[in-house]
């Protein structure tokens, strides 16, 4: 473990000097901390035809490509791409916002939205986009007085600790924040820091049906003809510095910003992607991914699967519906099919199996080099999953039912949280999470309905009932009548209104304590919670804890036992940079598919008045016309295209940047073959689809007439 940094060196230095034989396939997939990116990333980069240097990508003294990258929202990622603050991200990165934005009367979802002038955006409240100013090494701090002797628990905490103090310590400035995050299972710990900017505000969005043309039938699927783009501008104090929304506040003047290429992309031609990837696992062991194929991703699966098609038979029925549902709708469905390709991707590549092979080769290296210390990981492992199937099928099962999906019981749980902090803290610990609760009420609320929710819990509660291990099942459901129950909680909970929930959590601790246990919502949901919070997250946590120690030691082992291999970090929601290049794939014998999609392809799949598949008419009127002002490729308009760079959740907006820093394209999905790639890369089928730049401009210029926008770009020829 206190090697780790040898072992890197060794495999870096290799690397270096063998990767002029390598394959390109060899070289893609890893998703690289952009500060680390000198010597063999900078050559492998070169090799695919990249023309930047490590110190044109990440520079602290210098301006570079990072300064234009935002974490948007904490979910997504969004770039500068003007002198102004313009920011560009996914249209599903701002669905939420442009939802609230729009009612009935003003749709914005539906007739999209534009920005003339800096007085017509639209403010955010809890709206973010984030900055890395920094990256600094504290793993020395970090590890401080750990010592082999210590157990999991005690090693944690003295972490935790330690982490606190690097936080603390570290020099910026006061506007600017610090966080430390973990590396590589935990053998290694980077500081951020960071700016985080809270007035951001709406400028510009498509209509869905351009912006989420194919909606969930062509989620993760290719070919795809989606604009799934929309458009912020990031306002700062006279200073330049992070400031709370106000009228006085000016657009943000970032350090860089990305001109906007013109020329297009051909069949391999170098693609970088810098974005926040949320989290991927690819060095769990064969055991591990085989229970998530095979017990927890269906069980997740099904309950969504529920819950979409109820949610989806209201939306049908009624446009006010369908506007509250919408963001939910979307949010629940992506996942949903991403689980289930990630199975099909698993099983296609036969990823569990070429992890048992490694495994054996590693289980032999270790013999036949008598590495004492490493001879029982596997047979670990194979324990501890086993010891904790069944209570992270019931922790899927509480937080797929109780807490996502049937909306009741989501509220329910924040007012069991409420009373729960009453007991342990007390008066003021009461009033602070009851003004947080019903802040966050507000925004609940505002998109519910009881009478889309109602049957929703009668079926997954069901499920619930029949499914869950019965270890941690509560006693009220031995003789459960989900009908009647149900009957009674719509006709009579307070929960199913703001005015009802107010008025609940209206008087003293005790007062309120009192009638929420009166509440038949909020009796039958605490017995679940309450489960969850006795018997399932300790459990969970505690075999977890043991669990990640073994990985921690595993992925030490991996590095001494194949000393040759390359090991990317997984993601964690840092700023990461991936390299590839533009290419079609085979997703099955005799398919091939092509690297791009034009807007003839937006045509064919035509369906006037689908929900998932109509065009606009003047979308129609410029096809027909052939419009396409200089955003033209050999006549056609491109709109979509593949490159194999390795993506995943939270790399949504991320720009597609070219050989010379440039951006031609905006992330926005994976194809559904490669959706496994959270659990095991494969550059032969793993796919990244984005929105070809031109597109976008395209849509702004032509469709919605927002000169005022292309005005503030910096469009350029490099190839020419």
């Amino acid at each position: 473990m206190r090697n780790i940094k040898q072992y890197l060196l060794i495999a870096i230095a290799f690397i270096s000097l063998s990767i002029t034989a390598q394959d390109t396939r060899d070289i893609q997939g890893g998703m690289w901390i952009p500060s680390l990116l000198e010597g063999m990333n900078e050559q492998e980069m070169q090799q695919l035809g990249s023309k930047m240097t490590a110190e044109d990508i990440y520079s602290v003294n210098n301006s570079s490509l990072k300064d234009a990258i935002a974490h948007f929202g904490g979910g997504c990622t969004s770039e500068i791409i003007s002198p102004n603050g313009l920011l560009l991200t996914n249209h599903h990165c701002g669905f939420g916002v442009i939802q609230s934005h729009s009612s009935v009367e003003h749709d914005y979802l539906k007739d999209g939205f534009w920005a003339m002038s800096y007085e017509e955006e639209l403010p955010n409240e809890s709206l973010s986009a984030t900055f890395i100013k920094r990256i600094d090494d504290v793993t020395s701090q970090v590890f401080e007085g750990i010592t082999d002797e210590m157990d999991a628990a005690s090693k944690m905490k003295l972490i935790n600790q330690n982490i606190q103090k690097a936080t603390k310590s570290v020099q910026k400035e006061d506007w600017q924040d610090a966080n430390v995050k973990s590396f590589f299972k935990g053998n290694q710990y980077l500081l951020f820091v960071t700016e985080k900017f809270t007035d951001v505000r709406l400028v510009g969005a498509p209509p869905t049906s351009i912006g989420k043309f194919g909606a969930d039938t062509d989620n993760w699927m290719w070919p795809r003809h989606t604009g799934d783009f929309s458009m912020f501008r990031v306002y700062a104090d006279a200073n330049n510095r992070p400031a709370d929304f106000s009228k006085d506040n000016v657009p943000y003047k970032a350090e860089h910003y990305l001109p906007i290429s013109l020329d297009g992309v051909e069949e391999s031609d170098f693609t970088l992607v810098f974005g926040f990837p949320g989290r991927t696992n690819e060095y769990l062991p064969a055991v591990a991914v085989d229970q998530i194929v095979n017990v927890l991703n269906p069980a997740k699966i099904e309950v969504r699967d529920n819950a979409l098609k109820i949610m989806d038979s209201y939306m049908r029925k009624d446009d006010a519906t369908k506007i509250k549902y919408a963001s939910k709708f979307a949010s629940t469905a992506n996942y949903w099919k991403k689980w289930i390709g990630e199975n099909q991707g698993i099983h296609q590549t036969n990823a569990i199996a070429k992890k048992k092979e490694l495994e054996a080769e590693f289980s032999k290296i270790v013999s036949e080099k008598d590495l004492v210390g490493y001879t029982t990981l596997l047979a670990d492992f194979e324990k501890l999953y086993k010891e904790i199937e069944s209570v992270s099928l019931a922790r899927n099962y509480w937080m797929e039912v109780a807490y996502r999906n049937v909306e009741i019981l989501g509220i329910t749980f924040r007012a069991y949280q409420l009373e729960q902090a009453f007991l342990r803290g007390g008066e003021p610990a009461f009033e602070r999470a009851r003004t947080a609760n019903l802040n966050r009420l507000k925004g609940t609320y505002k998109n519910y309905s009881a009478t889309v929710d109602q049957p929703v819990f009668e079926k997954l509660v069901g499920l619930y009932a029949e499914k869950m291990p019965k270890d941690f099942l509560p006693e009220s459901f031995n003789e459960l009548d989900i009908k009647a129950l149900s009957t009674v909680i719509y006709a009579s909970s307070k929960f199913l209104s703001l005015e009802g929930a107010e008025e609940l959590l209206s008087g003293t601790a005790e007062e309120v304590i009192k009638k929420m246990n009166a509440d038949d919502a909020y009796v039958f949901g605490k017995d679940i919670h309450a489960i969850f919070y006795t018997k399932i997250e300790p459990k969970y946590q505690q075999l977890n804890m043991q669990i990640g120690a073994v990985q921690k030691e595993y992925m030490t082992a991996l590095m001494k036992v194949f000393p040759n291999k390359r090991f990317p970090p997984d993601a964690n929601s840092t700023l990461r940079v991936n390299y590839g290049m533009v290419q079609g794939y085979e997703p099955k014998d005799g398919i091939y598919y092509t690297n791009k999609t034009y807007l003839k392809g937006v045509m064919e799949k035509y369906v006037p008045g689908d929900y998932e598949f109509d065009v606009p008419q003047k979308l129609q009127d410029l096809y027909e016309a052939k419009d396409y002002g200089q955003y033209a490729e050999n006549g056609k308009l491109p709109v979509n295209y593949l490159s194999t760079n390795h993506m995943t959740g939270g790399n949504s907006g991320s720009p597609i940047i070219d050989a010379h820093g440039n951006m031609i394209g905006l992330a926005f999905d994976t194809t559904w073959e490669g959706t496994m790639s959270d659990l095991y890369f494969d550059a032969d089928i793993v796919r990244s689809i984005s929105v070809d730049i031109r597109y976008v401009l395209f849509i702004i210029d032509k469709f919605a007439g927002a000169q005022n926008l292309i005005d503030e770009m910096t469009l350029v020829h490099p190839k020419k």
